[in-house]
């Protein structure tokens, strides 16, 4: 499912409480990073049912749960009126927190939503993972189906229908904050996912979906063919709609046959895309279409407690940015691994 162009729907999200409107998002102040300024993340916990150890992530459903906002009190909570809904008292909340945390420290929500399942997601389940790793995820097909940069099946369809319809429920019955800017990992499934997922909500004409592709927002740079993303002008012409950000280079000089990032790599490349967005976006709340072992990796950088995303999950963060003054923690980048193969195709999985 491709859309050719981009829905800007000129209405502005007014939440109402006796004639009153929560105050607008305050635009966070940017940290002024130079080379003896680093910026440390921490994830601010008891908001969120994904940060509580007792959740399970096999088991939530965001759709169920509020995004998994809590149904709690705010210390701000007596600066608003009873009648507004949690995510506005969110929104307050978090609005304070901006209001008086100065230049250095900067308060973000993320939402992040892995892509709807892909065609590698369903070859990995019908050849089973020791066959997809060795073999199969090394093609860039079968004689059915392409998994190389891949689509999402049908079913992925559906789960970004689901999420753009839970999306278009909590602006109209929660007054949810919507993203004010929207960034997508450029391989295929994330700028499909992301495209069906905020296509057509009742969005406020200032803050229209317009997201820009980021090489860093990338999945895992496995050796695997889903993982070679297509070219720039691939992307320009499929998405006329989306922004590429500057630098992107025409072919994808990332990704190298059977060799594989390690996750202390990911880290350092998955901070280097969380500092380019703190450091130059000043908006609240960004949502991010990115992939399983991708948000897996932002987790960790945000002293998030891991939590694994099924396909076309959300998962929404606060988080503290703050920009701390004296040398740059040092970070050393680690050799790739070599994927191991197979000498023959192995066997389908016995049925159990």
């Amino acid at each position: 499912m491709q859309l050719s162009s981009i829905l800007v729907v000129a209405c502005t999200l007014v939440a109402t409480c006796e004639g009153a409107a929560p105050r607008p998002t305050l635009p966070a102040v940017l940290p002024r990073t130079n080379s003896e300024e680093w910026i440390n993340y921490t994830t601010l916990t008891g908001f969120f049912a994904q940060d509580d150890p007792a959740t399970v992530p096999g088991t939530f459903d965001y759709t169920t749960t509020n995004f998994g906002l809590l149904n709690r009190t705010y210390p701000t909570d007596d600066e608003v009126d009873p009648s507004w809904t949690q995510w506005q008292k969110f929104e307050h909340y978090v609005w304070r927190l901006n209001r008086g945390s100065g230049r250095f420290v900067q308060y973000k929500v993320l939402y992040m939503g892995r892509h709807g399942e892909g065609y590698h997601n369903a070859a990995e389940t019908y050849y089973g993972t020791p066959a997809w790793n060795c073999y199969w995820s090394l093609q860039d097909g079968n004689s059915t189906t392409t998994w190389a940069d891949a689509r999402i099946t049908p079913n992925g369809v559906a789960q970004a229908v689901k999420a753009n319809a839970f999306w278009a429920s909590r602006i109209k019955l929660q007054k949810i904050p919507v993203p004010e800017t929207y960034y997508t990992s450029p391989l295929t499934r994330c700028l499909q996912t992301a495209n069906i997922t905020f296509f057509g909500l009742d969005l406020p004409s200032r803050q229209p979906f317009v997201p820009t592709v980021k090489e860093f927002f990338r999945e895992g740079i496995s050796g695997h063919t889903c993982d070679r993303r297509g070219t720039k002008t691939y992307i320009h012409d499929s998405y006329p709609g989306y922004k590429i950000e500057e630098g992107f280079s025409e072919t994808d000089l990332l990704w190298k046959p059977l060799q594989g990032e390690v996750s202390a790599d990911q880290d350092i490349r998955s901070k280097k895309v969380l500092d380019d967005v703190f450091g130059s976006d000043d908006s609240t709340y960004i949502s991010i279409t990115s992939h399983s072992g991708e948000i897996a990796s932002i987790l960790r950088v945000l002293g998030h407690q891991a939590f694994s995303l099924s396909t076309g999950a959300v998962i929404p963060v606060l988080v503290k940015a703050e920009t701390i003054q004296g040398n740059i923690p040092t970070t050393t980048t680690l050799p790739w691994t070599t994927i191991s193969t197979c000498s023959t195709i192995p066997p389908l999985p016995t049925a159990t």
